[in-house]
């Protein structure tokens, strides 16, 4: 999925692309390493001179296009895809951070300049020291390698005075530049030596905010990160998709497989984390702070990883210096440099997530005032009314109670179902409900497992069966559990061996099911059994509604590592199960079962049960771990970066919706990630704890003891990653 969502950065997307493939292929690229190390100009600069794309984010009044990070991060992700060579990044970053002073003295005539086509760079790197000097100062030192800096017409300083920042624009022979071999033949880096330079009063510019620097840099950054990791994703699929080995393509090996699905899965974080820091630019500076640490921790890294994948995929053919390749690879290594180490991220990331939380809603406080009305009356209700719901102890739903009826009545439990159910309530109007619920302090109701199958009745049930099991359903009147996995038949579903028998009536179920959460506290089970031996497995399935105080059936409830028992095991010795609790028709049973799956794996990828990052929080605050402070701010950085990639991730899928494009790949990219995420950041948190970890009495090993139930639940990372690769890559088999 590329960063563009909405129809005018699509066409922006689309017209930036075709100008890179005229004007920028990978052949004229290679043969200009030379001149292009040098900071010479390559041909696609004055194509984007004339389209406007180098000063697409200036203000129009200084003649530029008047657009913002959001369009300069839809540039940067096809010019990162395209490998456009020479100084587009350095000198839009440049004339970003210049865009924040205000327009008046030295930094107006820097944005006319860049407007009217100058190139630029910007040292923001350390290693100038400043000594004021009359009205002005006397600048020394060496700076780090600096993109761009080589051939850049305009160069803006950021030398330091006693630890205080003094910016100036570099005057035309105040210092020497210091030509550098870069990692990335295709730009120039170099560092500024300056030895005792005088910057006058004229060449002085206010100080630009570090906040500003970080969010525009690895905006710019992260956004070519995800073009980069997009080329390499479909060079590699194209490569193993057609390569042939043992008689076989390589793309058909599931290892191949896997390797593939998870540079996707990693791809669409990048694009997720950039496209979160460049949206955040019309938000508060809390929020900006978040965005920019995200994408310096996740989007920019991500591209290495992928390129050096893409290289592995390709086997000694992508480790050649004629395979373009290590280019995209070497521009990944060198944007990732640039940005900083990731440890620094995460720990940035980690100090601010201690005070702040990034904001993921997509409509206005004022939206939908009708239905803000509307609900907020229920609710209030609602508030008024006694909470007399009966509560499990494990992870069964609540059970009835005056607030659950009314809320049911109104539509609200679920209200995206169609009426009389729900609210047939769209991404909009869901997020305003979820809005009012969160303003009064109440929790949006679930039913758990009813939230995989009543979608599922909505779609194929009859009408009786409908009235019969949604409403007390939604009301709390009703617990469900899931009867699909079996001893032989885990993952691969269509190898179940529960048998259903036809009789007057109604069918005879004989068999076993397994891993059954909530089946010793439900009162109805979806159940998925065989009916017809003689025909190919996926066809010879049905889909039962299964009463759990049947006659012959025996829940044996299973204890888990973690000392409890949430699952169970379900034994059908000759259950009668009657006609009219079969849904759809008898055989369709895997197609209902699509229905079902993809319901619970959009529920799952949408959550972080272990290992969150409120729960590394409070470990932190506490101070109740032996590791250093600096190990875990890291930690719960990494989880904080985590969870804002899903969730951004989950705000690009809806969005997506409302500019009614497909959802794509996000469901089981959201589920590998969602898993991977809650293992990786579970294992962080207990890495810190140290001897506390040995009695568990903060309850973080049994959270970490836990993660199988995410690992396996809904279909493993194995089973997601063969999906991936398969229907969204389009492996062979």
């Amino acid at each position: 999925m590329a960063i563009a969502l909405d129809a005018d950065h699509r066409d922006l997307a689309d017209s930036v692309a075709g100008l890179a493939r005229r004007h920028a292929p990978i052949e004229r690229t290679r043969a200009a390493f030379a001149d292009l190390a040098a900071g010479k100009r390559p041909e696609i600069w004055d194509a984007c001179i004339a389209q406007g794309l180098h000063a697409l984010h200036l203000p129009e009044e200084h003649g530029g296009g008047g657009a913002g990070l959001p369009e300069l991060a839809v540039v940067a992700e096809q010019f990162g895809r395209a490998l456009v060579p020479g100084p587009w990044v350095p000198t839009v970053v440049a004339g970003a951070l210049t865009a924040t002073l205000p327009a008046e003295g030295t930094a107006a005539e820097l944005l006319r300049r860049f407007a009217d086509g100058a190139t630029g760079a910007a040292v923001t790197t350390p290693g100038l020291v400043a000594i004021t000097s009359g009205r002005g100062w006397t600048v020394t030192g060496v700076s780090e390698p600096v993109l761009g800096l080589p051939g850049a017409d305009e160069v803006i300083v950021r030398a330091t005075a006693d630890g205080a920042p003094v910016w100036f624009r570099l005057p035309p022979a105040a210092g020497e530049v210091e030509l550098a071999d870069g990692v990335d033949p295709t730009r120039s880096v170099g560092r500024l030596r300056l030895s005792g330079a005088a910057i006058t009063p004229e060449h002085l510019l206010p100080a630009i905010d570090d906040d500003d620097v970080q969010l525009i840099v690895n905006t710019v950054l992260g956004a070519e990160a995800a073009g980069l990791a997009a080329w390499a994703l479909d060079t590699a699929v194209d490569h193993v998709r057609n390569r042939h080995q043992f008689g076989r393509p390589v793309g058909s090996f599931q290892a191949v497989q896997h390797k593939a699905a998870m540079m996707l899965v990693r791809s669409e974080i990048a694009c997720a984390a950039a496209w979160d820091a460049a949206r955040s630019v019309q938000q508060g500076r809390e929020q900006q702070r978040l965005a920019a640490a995200q994408a310096g921790l996740t989007a920019v890294p991500a591209a290495v990883d992928v390129a050096l994948e893409c290289v592995t995929l390709l086997g000694g053919l992508g480790f050649t210096w004629e395979h373009d390749a290590h280019l995209y690879w070497r521009r990944a290594l060198s944007i990732a440099s640039v940005a900083g180490p990731e440890d620094v991220w995460a720990r940035r990331l980690g100090e601010l997530a201690l005070s702040d939380e990034r904001d993921f809603s997509f409509v206005e406080a004022d939206a939908l005032p009708e239905l803000r009305a509307q609900v907020g009356a229920v609710l209030d209700e609602v508030r008024a009314l006694p909470d007399d719901a009966v509560h499990s102890d494990g992870w069964a739903p609540a059970r009835g109670g005056a607030r659950r009826a009314r809320l049911a009545e109104a539509g609200l439990v679920a209200p995206h179902y169609p009426r009389p159910y729900g609210l047939a309530a769209g991404p909009q109007e869901q997020a305003v409900i979820a809005d009012e619920f969160a303003r009064r302090g109440l929790e949006q109701p679930t039913t758990v497992i009813g939230e995989w199958a009543l979608p599922t009745l909505l779609l194929h049930g009859s009408e009786d069966q409908q009235r019969r099991f949604v409403a007390p359903t939604l009301r709390g009147e009703i617990v469900w559990c899931q009867l699909f996995s079996e001893p032989g038949a885990g993952s691969d579903l269509a190898g179940l061996s529960t048998r259903a028998r036809k009789v007057d009536g109604g069918w005879i179920l004989t068999g076993q099911k397994v891993w059954n959460s909530m089946a010793h506290e439900a009162d109805w089970g979806i159940c998925l059994a065989r009916t017809d031996p003689d025909v190919p497995r996926h066809e010879g399935i049905s889909y039962f509604l299964v009463d759990m105080r049947s006659d012959g059936l025996d829940v044996r409830p299973l204890r888990q590592a973690t000392g409890r028992a949430e699952f169970n095991e379900v034994f059908f010795d000759d259950v009668f199960v009657p006609d009219d609790c079969l849904v759809s028709e008898p055989g369709q049973g895997w197609r209902l079962a699509v229905t079902t799956l993809a319901n619970e794996r959009l529920s799952m990828g949408a959550q972080l049960a272990h290992g969150a990052a409120a729960r590394v929080r409070d470990l932190v605050e506490s101070g109740r771990y032996a590791a250093g402070c600096d190990d875990a701010l890291r930690v719960l950085g990494r989880n904080t970066g985590r969870e804002m990639a899903l969730s951004a991730m989950n705000l690009r899928s809806v969005l997506r919706r409302l500019s009614g494009l497909d959802a794509g790949a996000e469901i089981s990219v959201q589920k590998v990630f969602s898993a991977l995420a809650q293992r990786d950041g579970s294992r962080g948190l207990v890495s810190l704890l140290g001897p506390v970890g040995a009695v568990d009495d903060d309850g973080h090993m049994l959270d970490h003891i836990g993660l199988p139930a995410v690992l396996f639940g809904g279909g493993t990372i194995e089973i997601q990653l063969n999906v991936i690769a398969r229907r969204v890559l389009g492996l062979p088999r």
